[in-house]
C-alpha cells in the first residue's frame, strides 16, 4: 500500500502545485454519512471538516491528469452531489450565504454561476452578502457595501438571483443602502451572538419596508487563512500549500417548500494561489 500512497501524493502535489485557482464542493451535507455524524460546534468548524473531509476523498481517488494540467483544480466528490431536476425545481427555495474574504466583485459572479451549474438550476432564490470586514478602527460604511451590491444588482437582472439581502446592518445603514439601491434587499440578518433582542428601531425600519428580519451564528470571520491552510495540509496528508488564500466561501440549502425540510446543504469554495 506505501507505494501507491506516495504515487498519489505526488500526483496530488503536481496538480496543487500547477494549479492558479482550487474550487471546492463538499456535496451534500445531508448524505455524507462521514459528516453527518459529526456535530460541529461551530459553522467555522463545520467548514472545516468539510474541506478536510472533502480534500481526503479527493486525495484518495486522485489519478494523473491524462493530459494538460489544469489552472483550475475542481476538488469536489461528484456522487456527493444532489442536483435538482427540472421537475423538482417548483418544489424548491434555493437560499445561500455567500462570505466574500477579498473585496473583489467578481467573486460573487463566479462563486453564483458555480452554485448554479453545480446544483442544475437557472436561478438563486435568495442570496446573502456577507462582504469582508472593514478595516481595523473602521465601521462599515455604504461605500463598502456598494460596489458587492451593484455586482448582486446585475445578477437580478439578469435573472440569477431572484432577492438578495443583507447581514449584520444596523438600521442606520440598511435605510442607507434602502434608500441608494436599485434592488432593494429583501432580508437582514441579524447575529444573535451580539443582539439577544432585535432592536426596536431595526425591527420597526423592517416592517415598514417589509424586509425580513433573519438570524444567525456565524462569526466575523467565518474562517481564518491560518484554519484554511490547516484544513487544506489535514485533507491532503501534509502537502505544502502556505501559498494559497481563500477567496470566497458559498453556503447553500435547499428546501422542501411545502414540508419546510431541509433536502440538501453544503458549502462551495474558492482558493487562489498568491502571486510570487
Amino acid at each position: 500500500m506505501e507505494p501507491q500512497n506516495t504515487n498519489m501524493n505526488t500526483e496530488a502535489k503536481m496538480l496543487l502545485n500547477h494549479a492558479k485557482t482550487l474550487r471546492l464542493h463538499t456535496g451534500n451535507l445531508v448524505n455524507r454519512n462521514r459528516l453527518k455524524k459529526k456535530c460541529p460546534s461551530s459553522p467555522s468548524e463545520e467548514l472545516q471538516d468539510c474541506i478536510q473531509a472533502t480534500l481526503s476523498d479527493w486525495y484518495s481517488a486522485t489519478k494523473p491528469p491524462s493530459k494538460d494540467f489544469p489552472d483550475t483544480l475542481d476538488c469536489s466528490i461528484p456522487q456527493e452531489t444532489d442536483a435538482i431536476t427540472p421537475e423538482e425545481r417548483e418544489e424548491l427555495k434555493v437560499s445561500v450565504k455567500l462570505f466574500l474574504c477579498e473585496s473583489v466583485e467578481s467573486s460573487i459572479r463566479d462563486a453564483v454561476e458555480m452554485a448554479c451549474q453545480t446544483l442544475a438550476v437557472s436561478q438563486l432564490d435568495s442570496v446573502i452578502i456577507a462582504p469582508p470586514g472593514p478595516l481595523e478602527g473602521d465601521g462599515q460604511t455604504l461605500a463598502h457595501l456598494q460596489p458587492a451590491w451593484e455586482e448582486l444588482e446585475a445578477l437580478v437582472r439578469s435573472q440569477q438571483i431572484a432577492a438578495i439581502g443583507t447581514s449584520d446592518l444596523d438600521k442606520d445603514l440598511l435605510e442607507q443602502l434602502h434608500s441608494w439601491a436599485q434592488v432593494k434587499p429583501s432580508s437582514n440578518q441579524v447575529n444573535l451572538a451580539s443582539c439577544c433582542v432585535m432592536p426596536p428601531d431595526l425591527t420597526a425600519f423592517a416592517k415598514e419596508f417589509d424586509i425580513q428580519l433573519l438570524t444567525h451564528n456565524d462569526p466575523k470571520e467565518l474562517m481564518s487563512a491560518a484554519t484554511f491552510q490547516e484544513a487544506v495540509r489535514v485533507g491532503t496528508q501534509d502537502l505544502n500549500i502556505a501559498n494559497w488564500r481563500l477567496e470566497w466561501v458559498l453556503r447553500y440549502s435547499i428546501i422542501v417548500k411545502s414540508r419546510g425540510i431541509i433536502k440538501a446543504k453544503g458549502y462551495l469554495v474558492s482558493a487562489r494561489k498568491a502571486s510570487p
